[in-house]
């Protein structure tokens, strides 16, 4: 059986990487969890799996050498999949520390710890084992709005926020493992995420919660930001397939191909918010473009982000199947569904944190 070291498992996209996988894989594989549950680490995420006897959540830090090396010694982990990281952009500007510390020596404790138990006598690695780090396009920098204009693996890193500087950092780290003792490892670099169980700090839960509410929905600067949107579970896929067939040492980015302005995001919240809400729901009176509150511009902030996954499709065969359009509507209705989840996490200390981020603006 297969064992999977997952960092970060219980946080939005790592939950569903897990769900995928067992989806996918059933009883033929075991993962193990390691996440230190900060803010964005909620055990609701995996609620249906905890009671699996292949699944096993370890709580734990990955700066944390001496419990990172407790869970190699006891699994002989064939998989590591790194997704534990802080990754929001504006509390990187707010406490840029933190994000070196497990961006950057949570990353290096991963690598030595997993070289550790994976390397033989004779500096060679055991087989079946492979490292993948989970990245982002943020590496890249900002985008001219050229249309023609994409991220490539070969283009050059020019990060502008303290999160994408530390992703930056952790990227290097993993390729010069993999230069240095050839440690078998790839990186993924993703375009941004979205789907089911993701934290409402981010734009589209953050609009979704909000318009539900009346609440105001802040924009910064123009609105006109283009990022290019990944359907989650498209992104599981991509990083499985990657796991199982990539080529050692190699890099792939991760897009949608579908490439919005988050101004233009809004308004596709509201419309299908509209169209999904029944007429006698209460809700719907809230939403209205009047909620659209534009606020002062994130220091740093990248105009345009596009991938072209030109290298994943050509040698995995990987495509984004989720339509944007499509995606949008599964999440809304995900959190229709799951509003008991949404009240928890939007409670206590995230609202504190949301307050400080918008009310002077």
């Amino acid at each position: 059986m297969r064992t999977y070291l997952v960092t970060g498992g219980a946080g939005f996209i790592g939950s569903n990487y897990i769900h995928y996988m067992f989806k996918k894989y059933g009883d033929s594989i075991r993962i193990i969890n390691l996440d230190a549950l900060t803010y964005a680490g909620n055990l609701e995420n995996l609620r249906d799996v905890e009671d699996r006897g292949n699944y096993t959540f370890v709580h734990g830090d990955i700066c944390d050498r001496e419990k990172v090396s407790s869970i190699f010694a006891e699994y002989d982990i064939h998989r590591v999949v790194h997704f534990a990281a802080e990754s929001h952009v504006d509390r990187s500007i707010e406490d840029p520390d933190a994000f070196v510390r497990t961006n950057v020596l949570g990353t290096a404790v991963m690598l030595g710890c997993a070289k550790a138990a994976w390397e033989e006598p004779d500096g060679s690695f055991k087989e079946d084992r492979k490292f993948l780090h989970v990245s982002t396009d943020e590496v890249y920098g900002s985008l001219p709005e050229d249309p023609n204009a994409y991220f490539y693996e070969t283009t050059p890193y020019d990060p502008h926020s303290p999160y994408s500087a530390s992703k930056a950092s952790s990227d290097f780290l993993v390729k010069a493992y993999m230069d240095t003792y050839k440690f078998p490892a790839n990186i993924t670099n993703c375009s941004n995420n979205y789907g089911p169980y993701q934290f409402p700090e981010k734009l589209i839960p953050l609009m979704i919660n909000n318009a539900l509410q009346g609440k105001d929905l802040p924009v910064y600067g123009d609105g006109k930001n283009v990022r290019d949107w990944l359907f989650v579970e498209d992104h599981a896929k991509a990083i499985d397939m990657v796991c199982e067939d990539g080529r050692l040492f190699e890099t792939y980015n991760v897009g949608g191909h579908n490439e919005k302005q988050n101004i233009e995001i809004i308004h596709i919240i509201l419309d299908v918010l509209r169209e999904e809400l029944s007429e006698d729901d209460p809700r719907r009176a809230n939403i209205s473009e009047d909620l659209i509150t534009y606020v002062t511009d994130r220091k740093g902030h990248d105009r345009r982000y596009a991938i072209a996954p030109d290298k994943i499709k050509k040698d995995l065969g990987w495509y984004p199947e989720t339509a944007f359009e499509e995606g949008i509507r599964k999440t809304i209705k995900w959190f229709f569904a799951n509003e008991d989840w949404m009240k928890n996490v939007t409670s206590g200390d995230y609202m504190k944190y949301y307050e400080s981020m918008y009310k002077d603006r």
